[in-house]
């Protein structure tokens, strides 16, 4: 397990994880084919120049066998107004630049699920962070139970429903207060 990579490095990563992205989530809930692979592709190459990007990998020799990634979200950002379902006051979704840090990827590939690398890659991803919180969006389908008992285990608490983006699923977002 590698400390985190900061932006320009995490930029050039892509290619060392990819393929450990297109296994993971080409599984149930997502179901995801080559066209979600390609927008995976375009979202990753704006996401790894926002501020603060962070990226962790796990391998097993040169094999990725697990990754995780995220960022600060910024003063302007649409993270809090696609929730559907609730309306958060503004002293919660008042963003700064560097108060709330967003995990937008977390995932072990099946081989080497149960052995507590999703745990180190969270914990290094966050290690060292000068945020209030972190948030994550996760999955509500039954195949997802594993990523929603970790997420539960490690403190995160669900603060409402988001739809991020018009042909997406609904994802619970989940809030995890940092000490």
């Amino acid at each position: 397990m590698r400390t985190p990579r900061a932006a320009a490095d995490a930029a050039a990563q892509l290619d060392a994880f990819l393929h450990a992205y297109e296994e993971v989530y080409e599984e149930p809930p997502y179901r995801e084919g080559p066209s979600d692979v390609a927008e995976f592709i375009e979202h990753y190459q704006v996401q790894a120049r926002r501020p603060g990007m962070r990226l962790v990998l796990a391998r097993e020799g040169e094999e990725v066998v697990g990754f995780t990634y995220g960022y600060y979200l910024a003063p302007d950002t649409r993270w809090w107004k696609n929730l559907q379902d609730v309306t958060l006051p503004d002293n919660f979704t008042r963003e700064d630049g560097r108060r709330t840090f967003v995990i937008i990827e977390l995932a072990v590939r099946k081989p080497w699920r149960r052995r507590g690398i999703a745990t180190e890659l969270h914990t290094r991803l966050l290690q060292g962070l000068h945020a209030e919180r972190v948030t994550l969006t996760m999955r509500p389908e039954p195949e997802a139970a594993p990523a929603q008992s970790a997420y539960a285990a490690w403190g995160y608490r669900k603060v409402g429903v988001c739809h991020p983006w018009d042909e997406a699923p609904l994802y619970d977002c989940m809030v995890r207060e940092l000490d």
